[in-house]
């Protein structure tokens, strides 16, 4: 299981997607960026959260931590939004909490540490889980004491919203001509190496187990949840063992390089949760 707190304030809505994440303290003095059970997305978009954000720490990509929050309806009464205060209320019970890492600074600002290797692996790894978020428009990383950041993984394994049609997902192609580390020579064979073998069947039973009941929707409302996490895991598995499939395609259009990328301003792509970027030259160490 994920470690389970209990907020304990309600601090701020984070206006920056149509799901109005919360920025919450909780009982273990934690501050964590809450996304709610009740949002127009549904639970899938927790369910892929947690898959992906602990399959990708699992494969040693940097994440921040994971946890659920219990969350009661009555830390609603302070916030003066009636949609916030509305949505609160429907998501009382077990949420998802991201650890918030404060002062943390936009993609523009830690590129420099997007190494061929780191790239490649991040690349590799959001074509294995169909991420089609991760582009420099909205590249959702952050630069962190030194270390890039992988966050807001709800938009992956779109195939859970129609599970009748998920084979045909299994050998799609990766557009990554607008990824947001295409720039940074990333060696993607070299990841697929890497990081393949270590994708096994134990290791996405592991992942899956960590996702709460409540959050898996299978193709019917009666489907066991453990029904619902093998068809996680044969999707996950089929996708790997179709590489020769899509591989290829990916490693050429790495090579071919990025298209229509502008260079952000330096704080363009800075979430405004995190207030104004520090000046140049200041270190947020």
């Amino acid at each position: 299981m994920l470690p389970a707190v209990t907020a304990t304030r309600y601090v701020t809505p984070l206006r920056e997607g149509g799901s109005l994440p919360g920025l919450m303290e909780a009982d273990d003095l934690g501050t964590y960026v809450v996304k709610w059970r009740a949002a127009g997305q549904g639970v899938k978009v927790l369910a892929a959260e947690v898959v992906c954000g602990e399959l990708a720490r699992r494969l040693a990509l940097p994440v921040p931590a994971l946890v659920t929050v219990d969350v009661a309806p009555e830390l609603a009464v302070g916030e003066p939004d009636q949609e916030v205060q509305e949505l609160l209320r429907n998501s009382a019970g077990v949420n998802l909490g991201m650890d918030y890492l404060p002062g943390a600074l936009d993609l523009e600002a830690g590129i420099a540490a997007g190494t061929a290797e780191l790239a490649g692996r991040v690349i590799w790894f959001d074509a294995l889980v169909g991420n089609v978020d991760r582009s420099w428009r909205n590249p959702n990383m952050l630069f962190w004491h030194g270390r890039l950041y992988l966050i807001d993984h709800g938009a992956t394994l779109t195939f859970h919203h129609n599970w009748p049609g998920a084979p045909a997902a299994v050998a799609r192609s990766y557009d990554v001509a607008q990824h947001a580390l295409v720039e940074c020579d990333p060696d993607v064979r070299a990841a697929d190496a890497a990081l393949a073998p270590l994708v096994t069947e134990s290791l996405l039973t592991e992942v899956l187990a960590l996702v709460p009941d409540a959050w898996l929707e299978g193709p019917t409302p009666d489907e066991a949840p453990a029904d619902v996490r093998a068809r996680y895991v044969d999707q996950l598995l089929a996708r790997l063992a179709a590489r020769n499939a899509w591989l290829p395609g990916l490693v050429a259009a790495v090579a071919a390089g990025a298209t229509g990328r502008r260079a952000a301003p330096r704080g363009q792509n800075r979430p405004s949760w995190l207030g104004p970027p520090p000046p140049e030259g200041v270190s947020q160490r």
